[in-house]
């Protein structure tokens, strides 16, 4: 027997249009208002429907400027479409912006009951949640402090706070869990796993590829405010790491064109990764690299990274016996990694050539990059191949 779960949240047929002015003061809109286009239109959205059923978890990903922001705050009622209406049920918390429902010249517990009745609690619900509220943020020493002398860790911690005590329906969430600490950052992950179980609707907006993987049973791909995938989370997720991957191809054949000065000592000419699917992965970086004036010494340098920049590993050939080639010309090198351990998702590799004096004639950030295939079991920046063993029943 299926069980059907209401819809929550209904988007249907919205737009999204912003006037961008060029006129920079109100005397140059009066002296230009006869003139023809001093403002261009900017459409975040175009023609968006969406219905979000009750206790789903949807995850709204996009480059910057695709419009998963302006998406969720039509959703929350913060801005108003252009085109199009949405239709919502339940109680909501948003927590679309630092900050957002707080007065800077409050205290952190005045604060706390106007965002509280912002978010449509009485009084007496306040008053009778106060104590986990502040219990949860963890900043009880300052919570008679005006809210302007807070950081931006206490800012989330506090909004965050009221939000889930609420008793919200719909949570909606915009990259405010990016900011705090890393216990304050697994309590939320904590706080919206038990929403999950008790079967609460999350809207999610997250640049983190781990997060929305983990936390979402539905991927939600906005580009240029259009969708470009809606439904299961790792086609999502790869749609969008094929997106990342086209522009960081783009900026790395700018950045290898030759400059007008000429090419440096040792220029790297391409890059490129061959990943072999195996029982033992193996990872081949291939390198074409130009000599145009051949020095004492040179080697190649490799990085490792994860998409947000975690470095993972590094070396360089000076480490190792290995001969370079030293003469005019094009040449190609293979460093070829042996059973990759690595968890899925998209790494980036970056290449620098220099000599052993400290000088570097050519880096490229992102010279290549590869996806590790996610096969086995569990999740994590590295692969494991566990083995269960079951023991006979024990008698006490």
């Amino acid at each position: 027997m299926t069980t059907l779960h209401p819809t929550i949240v209904s988007v249907q047929g919205v737009s999204k249009r912003f006037v961008m002015h060029k006129d920079k003061s109100i005397k140059e809109r009066l002296v230009n208002a006869a003139k023809p286009k001093h403002a261009d239109e900017f459409w975040a959205l175009r023609d968006i429907d969406i219905d979000v059923e009750a206790g789903s978890t949807v995850g709204l990903v996009g480059h910057n400027g695709s419009g998963k922001s302006t998406l969720l705050k039509v959703v929350g009622g913060i801005i108003q479409p252009t085109t199009g209406h949405v239709l919502r049920r339940g109680r909501m918390a948003a927590l679309l912006e630092l900050g957002a429902g707080f007065h800077p010249d409050l205290t952190g517990r005045e604060n706390v009951y106007l965002n509280a009745a912002i978010l449509g609690l009485s009084r007496s619900e306040t008053e009778r949640h106060f104590d986990a509220i502040i219990g949860f943020s963890g900043i009880e020493d300052f919570i008679d402090t005006q809210v302007k002398f807070y950081s931006s860790g206490m800012y989330v911690r506090l909004a965050f706070s009221v939000a889930v005590h609420v008793d919200p329906d719909l949570l909606l969430v915009d990259e405010v869990l990016a900011v705090g600490d890393e216990p304050f950052q697994r309590k939320c992950m904590d706080k919206i796993a038990e929403f999950q179980s008790e079967g609460r609707t999350i809207i999610l907006v997250s640049h983190s590829a781990e997060q929305v993987g983990a936390l979402c049973d539905r991927v939600v791909v906005l580009h240029a405010g259009e969708i470009q995938h809606d439904g299961d989370p790792a086609n999502g997720l790869r749609i969008l790491r094929a997106g990342y991957e086209a522009d960081r191809k783009q900026s790395v054949v700018a950045e290898t064109e030759p400059t007008a000065g000429g090419v440096p000592e040792y220029y790297l000419r391409a890059a490129e990764t061959v990943i072999s699917n195996s029982a033992r992965d193996e990872v081949t970086i291939q390198l074409e690299v130009e000599i145009n004036d051949p020095q004492p010494s040179w080697g190649v340098g490799l990085s490792i990274e994860t998409s947000l920049g975690m470095k993972l590993y590094s070396m360089t050939t000076f480490e190792s016996s290995v001969a370079l080639p030293n003469t005019r010309g094009r040449h190609r090198l293979s460093v070829v990694i042996p059973d990759l351990r690595l968890g899925a998702g998209q790494y980036l590799v970056n290449v620098g050539l220099g000599d052993q004096a400290g000088r570097t004639f050519h880096r490229v950030a992102g010279a290549t990059s590869f996806e590790s295939p996610r096969d086995d079991v569990g999740h994590g920046l590295i692969r494991l191949s566990p083995r269960f063993q079951v023991s006979e029943g024990l008698h006490g």
